[in-house]
């Protein structure tokens, strides 16, 4: 007999805390080592039972919440991983983001210094540097439901 037949993988919530979040396999190629992006799980149609992506079962508490869950839930959840994948995006993009604001900025100057160039800025463009920047310094938060 082959692999058991699985249902697709889905999103789902995770049902640990935050210092057994699984990380990445594979670190990005900054070597960022982030808490994985999703969690996830499969049922096998010919036990019924869920698994967690590494292959372990659901604990009698996961698979009794597993059973409890609505489509609409599992379509929330996925809602909020989108959600926090657009935020992540966001900050990965960041760096590249604020190079290409100031771009134009630097063209004008001789003296290449941030400072000059906010001199340089209206008020509007100010808040898009303070905009950016905070993306780039602030940590990354981890993934929480409901609160993306």
């Amino acid at each position: 007999m082959g692999k058991p037949a699985v249902l697709p993988t889905i999103d789902v919530l995770p049902t640990h805390s935050q210092e057994e979040l699984p990380y990445a396999q594979d670190p990005s190629p900054t070597g960022d080592r982030r808490p994985a992006l999703r969690h996830g799980a499969e049922r096998r149609i010919e036990t019924g039972n869920w698994y967690h992506l590494d292959g372990r079962p659901f604990s009698k508490h996961e698979q009794s919440l597993i059973d409890e869950v609505t489509r609409d839930d599992f379509a929330e959840a996925r809602t909020q991983l989108k959600r926090y994948e657009d935020y992540r995006r966001t900050l990965d993009g960041a760096p590249d983001a604020l190079d290409q604001f100031l771009a134009p900025f630097w063209d004008r100057l001789d003296v290449k210094i941030l400072g000059n160039a906010v001199e340089l800025m209206n008020e509007d463009e100010r808040a898009e540097l303070d905009r950016l920047l905070g993306l780039i310094v602030d940590p990354i938060r981890p993934f929480t439901p409901y609160a993306f």
